[in-house]
């Protein structure tokens, strides 16, 4: 199988282009919460902190306001996937419940014995 075959092959399945679509999508998401962060949430941070971006804080050389900044929109995006797989997991159908029939009775069993024998016998 030649080199070219190998990649349309490999390139083809689906969980190649599964994670492609994920990707893409990622991306354009990540736009959405960062300007949700940015342009929404931390201007309220803001106002009951008192300082709506946190990047002015440090220590000497140490930027620990910019640490702050990406905690809290990690804790930003962490909150909004919680929501969206909450949302999703509602959205899905309640699993199908299979209904068997119980097992026969001991009683059951002797009584098909018995018709059995009875069968056969005429």
């Amino acid at each position: 199988m030649g080199l070219v075959s190998e990649f349309k092959e490999f390139i083809s399945k689906g969980n190649v282009l599964d994670l492609a679509v994920g990707v893409i999508i990622g991306g354009a998401f990540g736009k959405i919460v960062t300007s949700l962060t940015d342009d929404v949430i931390m201007p309220i941070v803001g106002l009951v902190g008192g300082q709506p971006d946190f990047s002015a804080i440090h220590i000497g050389p140490i930027k620990i306001g910019l640490f702050l900044n990406a905690v809290v929109g990690f804790l930003i995006l962490a909150l909004i996937i919680f929501f969206i797989v909450k949302g999703a997991n509602n959205i899905k159908k309640a699993p199908v419940e299979v209904v068997v029939d119980p097992a026969p009775t001991k009683d059951q069993v002797l009584l098909q014995d018995i018709r059995d024998a009875l069968r056969a016998r005429a």
